[in-house]
């Protein structure tokens, strides 16, 4: 479904990602874990091109290779955007629009899906989060893990192959980190495609098929999370893991 090959990334000469190799099979879970500043969310937006790397290849099956060796082509960028939809960390809601209008303007816009069309299946998938009763609603007017759903509905509105999360209860409180994590955990069991970055270990362990851990731009270990989260093999990833576990 997702292949990433040799993705390379510099800021100036700070060497960002380093020969980053990933593979997510149709239905899968990868989850990104790592310090802050290892690439993670750098990776990910490269994914579909909201970070442009300075080399290597994002495949998405079963027709689009995207090499960025060279410079990548506009209709190459814009197709490996449609294959995908962020939920971002700090939810990027229009402030100016309602609720039901943040859901529906990608669809319009940018599928040129017929409005009523759209409409419907913003109110259904609205009502599958338990925030129909905010369709009017704007987001000023919403706690931050209603908007985080909005987010996640705004994604699932575009009908995206995989969805792509950055750390998307990272800027919540702690009691409204559930909701939130309850309807990825849904969008798993139902088999989407997803990448996300999170600092969520017991979710991860819980939901992800792969794991990997991240530091100073390379992929320091990969695998199974009982592997990676509970009996890893470097050295590295054993004080990130216990540092997070004993964080409270």
């Amino acid at each position: 479904m997702l292949r990433v090959s040799g993705l390379r990334k510099a800021f100036g000469e700070h060497e960002v990602l380093r020969s980053i190799d990933l593979e997510v099979v149709q239905g899968q879970v990868l989850t990104l874990i790592g310090p802050s500043g290892s690439g993670k969310t750098t990776a990910l937006r490269s994914l579909n091109g909201l970070e442009i790397p300075d080399a290597g290849r994002v495949e998405v099956a079963p027709d689009l290779s995207v090499d960025f060796a060279a410079p990548v082509a506009k209709r190459d960028l814009a197709r490996l955007r449609d294959c995908s939809a962020m939920v971002f960390q700090h939810y990027n809601l229009f402030p100016h629009m309602s609720v039901l209008a943040n859901v529906v303007e990608g669809p319009v816009r940018v599928r040129n899906r017929p409005r009523d069309e759209a409409v419907a299946e913003a109110e259904r998938l609205l009502e599958r989060v338990g925030l129909s009763d905010k369709r009017d609603s704007f987001p000023h007017q919403l706690s931050g893990g209603q908007q985080q759903r909005v987010g996640i509905v705004r994604a699932l509105a575009m009908r995206p192959r995989v969805l792509l999360f950055d750390e998307p209860t990272s800027a919540l409180d702690p009691e409204l980190v559930g909701d939130v994590l309850g309807v990825i955990r849904e969008l798993a069991e139902e088999g989407w495609t997803m990448v996300v970055v999170t600092h969520e270990l017991a979710f991860a362990q819980e939901v992800a098929d792969q794991v990997v851990f991240m530091d100073q731009g390379v992929v320091v270990e990969h695998g199974a999370p009982e592997a990676v989260l509970t009996a890893p093999r470097e050295e590295r990833t054993r004080q990130f893991v216990r540092r997070l576990q004993n964080r409270f």
